[in-house]
Formats: structure tokens, C-alpha cells, sequence
């Protein structure tokens, strides 16, 4: 045990020093990746996904998490094995993206409305890409292809839901009979509505102090998820100058040769399983004569996550005694489940629809706008703005508070 520890204290102390090395040795390079990490955040992570965790802070607040999982339960235990409280965090994990889903799953594992084997069972499927990522920035920004994004996106959010099902099996032999709540057999609006009741007078908070508490509690875990998007961002890039990633692209070369598919897909490869966002911008970059190893290949590296979403997850879930290792676990399972499914998939949902398309669209006719793209580009050029001014709110807000406490 002592020299498990001492060898974890030299593989820590050399990483840093190895980090703080090359910090020094390419300092353009690093600032470079540095402020595309900071601007992927700023621009767009921030403001997308601040409303949700602000909304799901207060649904938990005010009970009304209690009221869709008396609802819900008898859909998510028969699927999931878990209660139905976590039909929220499934939801909302596919309408805001990752890590959404860790975050609830956490606060619902500290209110004890999960148990700890129901909690990493929901935090192995709840933690998807959002549609507006899917859509917005690989399917329009970096293929420029709308018919792309209806087949990631199906491939995606199925192959979650398949890798919940199989999750729900996880650990059975040894869950406690005595569940965290009690099962519900039927749907009930009465008892659902009571629950959701309880809980808001439970809440010796004023709404106020509430509000307070969900911004900041919000803005925290988003500063944090932006610290690890930059260091990501960076970790990449030295990976890459240090030669440490094209050695392993060496190597992958021969396993994407074997699977029948392109070796200048395994550097980009590499660095998507780190970043999702260089990755897939990368992999877009690569010339084949099919669409078919892209889709493959993004629809791998948005199930597996890339380990800096995978790092912000086991930063969050660090609070609770959720473990890591189920969820790194169905990375691999929905990764490999999404790339069979977009196999299957690629002709009725994209190769069909790119000719339905072709013989309804007249050549002459304007190009369709997107909405994702849309809302992409708003957020771009709004996204700072709500970032700068969401920063002040909760600096104020601590800042009273702390001369509260003093007083």
C-alpha cells in the first residue's frame, strides 16, 4: 500500500513538472490553445448551459424532481433499475449536454434520493452531447451537412439509452433490498403533487436565498468545467508537440486498417478521444470519398466523451461517493454501441434522405437556414456578454455574503 502511494506521488509530481516544461518550452503554442479553450467556454459552454443548471437547481429546490419521479417511476425502474427522480437527469442531460447529467445525479445522490449503486447507474447514460453541439457545431460548422446531424443524433441518444438498459444490471447482487424510495406501481397525480409539496415546505430557505444559492452553486461548477476545457485544450497541443500523440497515432494507424477504415483518421483520433471539439473539427478536415468513416468515427469520440469531459464528470461527482469507473466504463460501452448503430443506420438515415433531398430541392433553391446554426451564432456573439455579467452577479453575491457571515 505505501508503495502504491509513493509511485502515484512520483507519477503526479513528474506529470507536473513534465506540464510545467513544456508550458516554458512552447509558450506560443500554449497560449494559442489556451484562448481557443477559453473562447470555446466563453462564447458558448458558459451561456448554453448556465440556464440549465440554474432551472435544475431550483426544479430540485422546490420539489419538483419528487413530482416527476413518483411519475416517472414506473418507466425508469423497469428500463434503468432507477427511481423516478432520475428521469430528470436523463432528460436533462439530452437537452443541455454534458456534464449536465453527472451535476443531477450528484445532487440527487446528496439529498439521498438515489442510492450510491442507482446514482452511478444514471450518471453512466445521462451524460450525452447536446443537439445543439450535434447540430450546430459538427454537422453545420464542420461537415456542413444538416442531414449529418439527424443520424448522429439518433445514434447517439439511442445508444445511451441502450447502455442504460444494460447499466441496470450493474451491481444487482448486491444492492440493498431496501431501495431509496419506495416503488411506485401506478401513476399517481395526488401523490406526486404531495411529494412535490413536502419538499418546498422542507425548504427552510427563503426563495431569495434559494435563487442566491442556485447561481452560485451554478457558476462555480461552470467555472470549473472551464478550467478543465482549458487544460484540455493545452494538453492536447503539447501531446502533440512532444511527439506523444503521433507515436500513438503510429499504432492506431494499424487497428483502423484492420476495422477497413482510413489510417489518416488516427491523429485526429487521438485527439478526439482528449477533446471532442478538436477531434471532430479534425476528423472533418480528413478527405474521403464517403461520409461513412466520418460518421463512424464522431459518432465513437461523442459516446466515449473524450477524457476532459471525463475529468470535468469525475470533478463533480468527487463530492459524493459516486464512483468513477462505471462511467468510464459506458464511455467505452456507448462509444462502441453509437459507431455499430451509425453502421446500421447510415443508409435509411442519411444516404436516403441526401436523395430524397436532391430530387425535392430545386438546384436553383436558397440555402436552407439552420436553426442550430442559428443559435450557435447567437450564442457567439451574445455568449460573452452573458458570460461577463453571470461572473459579476456572483462575485456580488458572494461578496454580501461573506460580509454577512463576518457580521
Amino acid at each position: 500500500m505505501i508503495l502504491k502511494q509513493k509511485f502515484y506521488t512520483f507519477l503526479f509530481s513528474t506529470t507536473t513538472v513534465f506540464l510545467t516544461a513544456s508550458l516554458i518550452r512552447y509558450p506560443d503554442q500554449v497560449l494559442e490553445a489556451s484562448i481557443r479553450g477559453l473562447t470555446l467556454w466563453w462564447e458558448v459552454v458558459f451561456p448554453s448551459l448556465l440556464p440549465f443548471f440554474i432551472a435544475a437547481e431550483l426544479l430540485i429546490a422546490f420539489g419538483v424532481v419528487l413530482f416527476l419521479g413518483v411519475m416517472f417511476d414506473p418507466i425508469m425502474r423497469p428500463l434503468f433499475n432507477i427511481p423516478g427522480p432520475g428521469s430528470f437527469g436523463w432528460i436533462m442531460g439530452m437537452a443541455s449536454g454534458y456534464p449536465t447529467g453527472a451535476k443531477i445525479a450528484a445532487r440527487l445522490r446528496e439529498d439521498n434520493q438515489l442510492t450510491r449503486i442507482e446514482a452511478e447507474r444514471l450518471v453512466s447514460f445521462t451524460n450525452n452531447s447536446s443537439p445543439l453541439f450535434i447540430f450546430g457545431a459538427i454537422s453545420v460548422g464542420f461537415f456542413h451537412d444538416v442531414n449529418l446531424g439527424s443520424l448522429l443524433a439518433v445514434c447517439h441518444y439511442v445508444g445511451n439509452t441502450i447502455v442504460g438498459i444494460m447499466m441496470r444490471f450493474y451491481k444487482k447482487n448486491e444492492e440493498s433490498h431496501a431501495s431509496s424510495k419506495e416503488k411506485n406501481t401506478s401513476f399517481s397525480i395526488s401523490k406526486a403533487f404531495q411529494e412535490m409539496h413536502t419538499a418546498r415546505l422542507d425548504q427552510l430557505k427563503p426563495v431569495g436565498e434559494i435563487l442566491g444559492d442556485s447561481v452560485i452553486h451554478s457558476i462555480k461548477t461552470l467555472v470549473k468545467v472551464g478550467g478543465f476545457i482549458v487544460l484540455f485544450s493545452v494538453l492536447t497541443k503539447i501531446l502533440f508537440l512532444v511527439g506523444v500523440s503521433p507515436f500513438f497515432a503510429k499504432i492506431l494507424e494499424k487497428i483502423l486498417v484492420f476495422l477497413a477504415l482510413p489510417a489518416d483518421f488516427a491523429l485526429p483520433l487521438i485527439s478526439g478521444l482528449f477533446e471532442i471539439t478538436i477531434g471532430a473539427n479534425m476528423i472533418a478536415q480528413v478527405s474521403v470519398d464517403s461520409m461513412f468513416q466520418h460518421a463512424i468515427l464522431i459518432s465513437f469520440i461523442l459516446g466515449f466523451n473524450g477524457f476532459s469531459i471525463q475529468a470535468q464528470v469525475a470533478s463533480i461527482i468527487s463530492k459524493t461517493d459516486i464512483r468513477f469507473f462505471p462511467y468510464f466504463l459506458s464511455r467505452l460501452l456507448h462509444g462502441t454501441t453509437a459507431a455499430i448503430l451509425t453502421a446500421v443506420l447510415y443508409k435509411p438515415l442519411y444516404l436516403n434522405r441526401q436523395v430524397f433531398d436532391s430530387h425535392d430541392i430545386p438546384v436553383t433553391a436558397p440555402a436552407q437556414e439552420n436553426v442550430w446554426l442559428n443559435i450557435l451564432d447567437t450564442l457567439t456573439q451574445t455568449g460573452p456578454v452573458i458570460t461577463f455579467f453571470s461572473l459579476i452577479v456572483a462575485t456580488i453575491l458572494i461578496y454580501k455574503r461573506s460580509k454577512k457571515d463576518v457580521v
